[in-house]
């Protein structure tokens, strides 16, 4: 039996009057989106603008657009990221499928089958080329490695894609930019992120830091934060919140701490919208939203910091991502896409930025239901005679079996709802990652059964990964555990264990344990 960690998790006067409706920035989209070209950008625009269309159409145009999941321009058909297979240690880039369109996530697992990737680079989508490599040493943190390239399949517009996973010690950094703000100088920028993924360790950043990896100093960051850890109290709520990373300190408001007691966080929303933007000189606001649904919500917009070296802003223009600025390198986070902008876009541009990634389709249904194949969303029901009724859901981080019916809560059905994904430590197999927590597994633990977020570590790729075959019973399918295949996914006491038949825990009780081990692939609960 191995020891392997488990990792820790945390539950989690606008800027200025808006100049344009958002029906006003829609009227101008066809007219700016053939001009707005980023790198490798075909000179045909598509017919659906993109974030850095709606920007560039309010005056605001991206010197920055990051994404692993699709086009942030409507006209954009080149490479988003590229991978690095451990193989052989070649290199691919992974573009769009269409112009304007989503990753064309296949031709990844393709170049990566039957070893493993890192992510290597993730592409500027602007004119500005500030494409983000894996970070080197800073003040507060050793080199960072590379993200594995699969940790995080999610489905957005139907499409199943791949997001960017940070676990400790991971990160992305451009010291050498063009076009990002400076010395007090007006920027935007958002990230799609995930309230899933999260911890209070410092600091899950996206945005403008300094050129040398170390503190220089206040004011010399203008970065979204997001995560748990508040740094000045009171905070309101457990989070994550959306902060203001402005070096030496995630700032709520002016003062630091939050001055808005209904800002208790986004809890656990699988997929956020976070939004920082700073005059450099006397304001700056924080939103977030549901990137799955709705509009954008203002937590602060004021003054900058009271403390010395905020007002004006220091920037420095470099671009971090998933660290903070001194590579201080203890956070988790997930990110999907974002932007930074040369100057404050109106608030009706960022509305129309919110609307188009709700309409992106985040977290959409996968189109498969039912089966053990890859992308199929599935339940598990238990088919032992006493529980026939109860289903494998995770409740608290860990796995269980209750009662679900379609009386219960949303959120019972989508902690009982999982998506098959090929097993992380073969193709041959399955694994198990959480409707509603983007990233998590299934993976097994001293022999428990846990969802945890996968860290691309060849321990939790074993510990992830089932291999299914004819339910012990006689009925039904049974999962053995690739590392240990004596062991069977069991239900045991409404817990869930990797158990074999007979031996000196409790739960591998040989009473009921063919039946136990025996799973009815069911229906998802949540579609």
């Amino acid at each position: 039996m191995h020891v392997s960690p488990i990792l820790p998790r945390c539950v989690p006067r606008r800027i200025e009057s808006a100049a344009l409706s958002v029906l006003a920035v829609f009227a101008v989209f066809a007219s700016v989106a053939a001009l707005v070209l980023g790198a490798g950008a075909p000179r045909a625009a598509a017919a659906t603008s993109r974030p850095c269309d709606v920007y560039a159409a309010a005056g605001t145009p991206c010197v920055a657009a990051h994404s692993l999941v699709r086009a942030l321009y409507s006209a954009y058909g080149g490479p988003l990221y590229q991978v690095k297979r451990a193989s052989d240690g070649g290199f691919a880039n992974i573009g769009v499928l269409t112009t304007g369109g989503y990753a064309d996530a296949a031709a990844q697992d393709a170049f990566c089958a039957g070893t493993t990737c890192v992510i290597t680079e993730i592409y500027d989508q602007s004119a500005r080329h500030n494409h983000l490599t894996v970070e080197g040493a800073g003040g507060a943190g050793a080199a960072d490695v590379g993200a594995p390239a699969d940790a995080l399949p999610v489905t957005v517009g139907g499409h199943q894609v791949y997001g960017l996973e940070i676990s400790a010690g991971m990160g992305y950094r451009d010291n050498s930019t063009s076009g990002v703000a400076v010395n007090g100088q007006a920027e935007g920028m958002y990230m799609v992120t995930s309230g899933t993924h999260v911890n209070g360790a410092c600091c899950f950043d996206y945005g403008n830091a300094e050129t040398n990896n170390k503190d220089t100093g206040n004011g010399h960051m203008d970065a979204i934060n997001f995560g748990t850890e508040c740094w000045f109290a009171p905070c309101h709520g457990q989070g994550p919140w959306v902060q203001a990373d402005l070096e030496n300190g995630l700032f709520q408001s002016d003062a630091g701490y939050s001055r808005n007691t209904s800002n208790t966080g986004t809890g656990p929303m699988p997929f956020v919208t976070a939004l920082l933007k700073n005059n450099g000189q006397n304001h700056f606001a924080l939103k977030y939203g549901n990137a799955q649904s709705g509009g954008l919500t203002t937590t602060y917009s004021g003054g900058e910091p009271t403390a010395g070296g905020y007002a004006p802003m220091h920037q420095e223009g470099a671009i971090v991502l998933g660290t903070g600025g001194d590579n201080s390198n203890g956070s988790i986070g997930s990110f999907f896409e974002g932007v930074m902008t040369s100057g404050i876009p109106t608030d009706a541009a960022d509305d129309a930025v919110q609307a188009d990634i709700v309409s992106a389709g985040y977290g959409g249904p996968t189109g498969s239901t039912g089966t053990l194949s890859p992308g199929s969303e599935i339940s598990l029901r238990a088919t032992t005679a006493c529980c026939t009724t109860d289903y494998l859901r995770h409740q608290a981080d860990a796995a269980v079996i209750s009662p679900v019916t379609s009386g219960s809560s949303a959120l019972d059905r989508n902690d009982a709802t999982w998506i098959v994904r090929r097993g992380l430590a073969d193709a041959s197999c399955v694994s198990f990652e959480s409707r509603n927590y983007p990233g998590d597994f299934l993976r097994h633990y001293n022999y428990r059964i846990y969802r945890q977020p996968m860290n691309g570590t060849s321990q939790f790729r074993a510990d992830a990964t089932f291999c299914p075959a004819t339910g012990r019973s006689g009925t039904g399918t049974s999962f053995a555990s690739y590392n240990y295949p004596s062991r069977y996914l069991r239900h045991y006491d409404l817990g869930v264990y990797a158990a074999s038949d007979g031996g000196a825990n409790a739960f591998d009780s040989a009473a009921s344990w063919s039946d136990d081990v025996s799973w009815a692939v069911s229906p998802p609960w949540a579609p």
